[in-house]
Protein backbone atom coordinates (compact mmCIF):
# COMPACT_ATOMS: atom_id res chain seq x y z
CA UNK A 1 0.00 0.00 0.00
CA UNK A 2 1.73 3.14 -1.18
CA UNK A 3 -0.59 5.86 0.14
CA UNK A 4 -2.74 5.97 3.22
CA UNK A 5 -6.43 6.35 2.55
CA UNK A 6 -8.34 9.48 3.48
CA UNK A 7 -11.02 7.42 5.21
CA UNK A 8 -8.71 6.72 8.15
CA UNK A 9 -7.52 10.31 8.58
CA UNK A 10 -9.56 10.80 11.80
CA UNK A 11 -7.97 7.66 13.21
CA UNK A 12 -4.36 8.50 12.37
CA UNK A 13 -4.74 12.13 13.52
CA UNK A 14 -7.41 12.18 16.25
CA UNK A 15 -10.05 14.89 16.21
CA UNK A 16 -11.59 16.21 19.43
CA UNK A 17 -15.39 16.19 19.56
CA UNK A 18 -17.65 17.67 22.19
CA UNK A 19 -20.75 15.62 22.99
CA UNK A 20 -23.56 16.13 25.48
CA UNK A 21 -23.92 13.75 28.38
CA UNK A 22 -27.37 12.18 28.17
CA UNK A 23 -27.58 12.00 31.97
CA UNK A 24 -26.60 15.49 33.13
CA UNK A 25 -26.37 17.49 29.85
CA UNK A 26 -22.73 18.48 30.50
CA UNK A 27 -20.24 18.90 27.67
CA UNK A 28 -17.93 15.88 27.34
CA UNK A 29 -14.78 15.83 25.20
CA UNK A 30 -14.00 12.65 23.28
CA UNK A 31 -11.33 11.98 20.65
CA UNK A 32 -12.17 10.22 17.40
CA UNK A 33 -9.91 7.31 18.46
CA UNK A 34 -11.59 6.84 21.86
CA UNK A 35 -14.16 4.10 22.16
CA UNK A 36 -15.61 5.54 25.37
CA UNK A 37 -15.06 8.22 27.99
CA UNK A 38 -16.65 9.19 31.29
CA UNK A 39 -18.53 12.38 31.96
CA UNK A 40 -16.46 14.52 34.30
CA UNK A 41 -19.56 15.75 36.08
CA UNK A 42 -21.67 12.65 36.72
CA UNK A 43 -19.45 9.73 35.64
CA UNK A 44 -21.81 8.43 32.95
CA UNK A 45 -20.01 6.48 30.21
CA UNK A 46 -20.23 8.15 26.80
CA UNK A 47 -19.61 5.97 23.75
CA UNK A 48 -18.15 7.15 20.48
CA UNK A 49 -19.82 6.19 17.20
CA UNK A 50 -16.83 4.53 15.57
CA UNK A 51 -17.90 3.82 12.04
CA UNK A 52 -14.56 3.12 10.49
CA UNK A 53 -12.82 1.06 7.88
CA UNK A 54 -11.06 -0.90 10.66
CA UNK A 55 -13.89 -3.44 10.59
CA UNK A 56 -13.75 -4.25 6.88
CA UNK A 57 -10.61 -3.00 5.11
CA UNK A 58 -7.89 -5.59 4.52
CA UNK A 59 -5.23 -2.84 4.71
CA UNK A 60 -6.48 -1.30 7.97
CA UNK A 61 -3.69 -2.63 10.20
CA UNK A 62 -1.04 -1.34 7.80
CA UNK A 63 -2.83 1.99 7.38
CA UNK A 64 -3.48 3.00 11.01
CA UNK A 65 -0.81 0.95 12.78
CA UNK A 66 -1.02 -2.24 14.79
CA UNK A 67 -1.65 -0.66 18.21
CA UNK A 68 -4.63 1.46 17.12
CA UNK A 69 -5.92 -1.35 14.90
CA UNK A 70 -5.92 -3.80 17.83
CA UNK A 71 -7.59 -1.27 20.17
CA UNK A 72 -10.41 -0.51 17.75
CA UNK A 73 -10.86 -4.05 16.43
CA UNK A 74 -11.69 -5.27 19.95
CA UNK A 75 -14.73 -3.01 19.94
Amino acid sequence: MRDKCGGAANLRTPILKVKRCPECDADVEIFSTDVETRCGKCGFIIYNELESCIQWCKYAKECVGEELYTKLKKQ
